[in-house]
Parts: structure tokens; sequence; C-alpha cells
């Protein structure tokens, strides 16, 4: 990820109190495997009326660093650093691999908790959960709905023939 994009996002968590009545609203969507001109207000013939109403009225992050595959991409993401600083420049995590974000990273969710502002993830999390500590209700979203590894079939949720899919998934501590 960029510094420019980085310092955007703490410029948004950390705008003076005078420069709103309240918090502005932050909604970040990662959209795996669309192309660049695959929405509306690029010009495309796909119609995207939300997306293109959300980028007319917000701002488009454009310019930051990517990788072919998702975990990297999303560790980047989420950390503001580099996949070889992360240990995510090896790929994507596989299932019942013991690995995932460092515990000592501070991710973007838990900067944002720290702000005042509710956390919640919906989607892919592909960075981790070999343990609870791993999981996204661990690292700093108040709510989650999704899958916690990749490439599961779209209607299904499955992987290997099992289920991924989970609603506010807690560990037996709540």
């Amino acid at each position: 990820m960029s510094s420019a994009l980085w310092l955007l996002l703490v410029i948004l968590v950390h705008l003076p109190d005078q420069a709103y009545t309240k918090q502005p609203n932050i909604v970040l969507i990662v959209a795996d495997d669309l192309g660049y001109q695959d929405v509306g207000f690029r010009g495309s013939d796909i119609l995207t009326p939300n997306l293109d109403r959300l980028a007319g009225e917000g701002v488009i992050l454009e310019n930051h660093v990517v990788s072919s595959i998702c975990s990297p991409s999303r560790a980047t993401l989420l950390t503001g650093r580099y996949p070889i600083r992360t240990g995510f420049w090896k790929g994507n995590i596989k299932p019942n691999e013991e690995f995932g974000l460092g515990l000592d990273e501070t991710l973007l969710p838990e900067m944002l908790k720290r702000n005042g502002y509710a956390t919640h993830g919906v989607g892919k999390w592909h960075c981790g959960m070999h343990t609870w500590e791993h999981t996204p209700p661990k690292r700093g979203f108040d709510t989650y709905f999704g899958l916690f590894l990749g490439e599961q079939g779209y209607y299904s949720h499955k992987k290997t023939g099992k289920t991924d899919f989970r609603e506010n998934f807690y560990d037996e501590h709540g």
C-alpha cells in the first residue's frame, strides 16, 4: 500500500473534531477480480448504480500496492505493510495452515475502533484462522459475516466438501 493511501486513512481517522459534527463514515470495498473498467463510473456498459453513487460522493483509492493473489493483498490493506513484512510473500493461506497475520500487527479495524468507529467485516477474510486470536472478531471487527478461507463455491460456500461461512462467529468465550 502506498504511503499516500496510508496517510489518507490516517488523516480520515484523525481529522479534528471541528471539521465534522460527527466522524465521517468509512466504507472500504475490496473487489477481487474486478476489472478496472468493470464499473459504470469508469464508462463501462456494466450497470453499477450503487457503486457509481458511492464513487461520486466519496474518495476513490486507486493508487496502491496489491498482489496478484488475495491473502497478500488483504494483509497489505489491513496492516499498511508490504507482504514481505507480514510474511505473506509466499502466497495464500491454505486450509489448516498454521499461519496468519502476526498478532503483534495492529490492523486497520483495530485502529478505527480505538478512534470511536464501529467495525463490521463482510466477505472473505483469508488472513489466518488457526487460532481464535487470528479470526476477524479477535482482530478488531465488532461483527463479521463471511468466509475465513478462499476458493469456496459462490453458492455452496464449500471448500473440499466443508462449509466455511460465518456470521457473528465467536469462540467459546464469546
